[in-house]
């Protein structure tokens, strides 16, 4: 069997992905999704001028083989846009494989350990009332689990994951349209002084049986994450994300000595190199790798195994620049780990993006159920594909009031 040619798609219903499709001399193709945020048109150009020629006439079986080529066959190693390009080669190889065997793709890694994975939506509010109130609507949806983001009185811009506008709450999506970044003001004094109590009062609210779940997105310094996790125990929180740059892994040595707050860190990470410190010190209690950046499912499988050695729990990253494909590699993941945790899962349902990728997989009650279609159980219909177009967007950056640029 041999890899006949490879297509990159890039476009989408409002998120630019990049879809890699695969195909071979046995009419069989596999799918992957190699969308980097915000530098789409990078990673589809390394694909298909160096990876891809590389491709043509290998054996999609030998997964492993191919992914030590492209990983350690490189002079330079690694990095975000290497990463996400071998990550959709290898999740569309492994879509193949299990294709070849007629099996849904968590077959191949010896089978369910659950019938549905628990997943989290993204509560938010322009301000605490109207947070309470998107919390109310995904409880009311059935999910037993949230990430709770809320604008904070007297900060010149919206904070992180949320809002300016007050009733926009309901699957709000951060705008990362033009080139130009946005620029969001942030403020450490007014957040310290202001989340802890509103953590206090949505735990009493919606009692004890929710899972809460916040993420400060890199903005604190080492000795303020350990303080504000300290502050927050009593809300007992399922995790609290990103406290601090993950860049000094020090830093989550000063929390371990003043917190029992869960702390889930990865979603930037590329490789087990990045993190596996954290997991082997057990400075972290889940890891926040997506299929896509952490360079395929051959890779990920390496961290979810480390991780299980360390009582590390996965908690994939699911933002809406992961496309239906790479949400489907966490599901069947998720229905395999035995150390899984939680899955972030933001709805990308609509109906132009099922068109474009039809799946039989499904949400109900805040729990993903895997279908039992082979391989990765998604298709796309390069019809619908047509109809979209390469639109550049970027990331906000993050300044202080004083105008000095801080973590994003």
């Amino acid at each position: 069997m041999k890899i006949t040619d490879a297509k990159v798609f890039v476009g989408g219903p409002g998120k630019p992905y990049v879809t890699l499709k695969i195909m071979t001399d046995q009419g069989i193709y596999g799918l992957g999704d190699a969308t980097l945020k915000s530098r789409e048109t990078v990673t589809a150009t390394y694909l298909e001028n160096y990876l891809i020629p590389n491709l043509i006439g290998k054996d999609p079986r030998n997964t492993e083989d191919i992914w030590q080529f492209f990983y350690r066959g490189a002079y330079n190693r690694g990095g975000p846009i290497a990463m996400a390009a071998i990550g959709g080669i290898d999740m569309a190889l492994w879509d193949i494989k299990a294709k070849l065997a007629d099996l849904p793709l968590y077959q191949l890694f010896g089978g369910k350990s659950r019938e549905g994975a628990l997943v989290y939506g993204h509560a938010t509010g322009s301000d605490l009332e109207d947070l309470m109130d998107s919390i109310a609507y995904y409880v009311d949806e059935g999910y037993k689990a949230v990430r709770v983001q809320c604008g904070i009185p007297g900060m010149p811009t919206a904070s992180y994951g949320v809002s300016e506008k007050k009733g926009d709450f309901k699957n709000f999506i951060t705008d990362f349209s033009g080139i130009h970044p946005k620029v969001e003001i942030w403020d450490t004094d007014r957040y310290m002084r202001y989340m802890p109590d509103a953590l206090a009062r949505i735990r009493e609210r919606f009692g004890p049986d929710l899972k809460i779940l916040h993420d400060v997105h890199h903005r604190l310094l080492p000795r303020e994450a350990a303080e504000f996790a300290k502050a927050v125990e009593p809300v007992n929180l399922f995790w609290l994300e990103d406290p601090t740059p993950a860049e000094d892994q020090n830093a989550l040595k000063l929390m371990r000595q003043h917190s029992t707050v869960p702390i889930a860190i990865g979603e930037v990470f590329n490789s087990i190199w990045d993190c596996n410190k954290l997991i082997e010190n057990e400075l972290i209690d889940f890891i926040r790798v997506a299929v896509t950046y952490a360079g395929g499912i051959t890779h990920v499988k390496r961290i979810v195994d480390l991780a299980g050695l360390h009582h590390v729990r996965t908690g994939f990253h699911g933002a809406p620049s992961h496309s239906p494909l790479c949400m489907a590699a966490h599901a069947h993941l998720n229905a395999w780990a035995p150390n899984f945790g939680i899955q972030e899962y933001l709805v990308l349902g609509t109906s132009e993006c099922d068109a474009l990728f039809p799946s039989a997989h499904r949400m109900q009650n805040g729990m993903v159920y895997v279908s039992d279609a082979p391989g990765l159980g998604v298709d796309f219909d390069e019809k619908e594909a047509a109809r979209y177009s390469y639109k550049p967007g970027s990331h906000p950056v993050v300044r202080l009031e004083d105008g000095t640029l801080w973590n994003y």
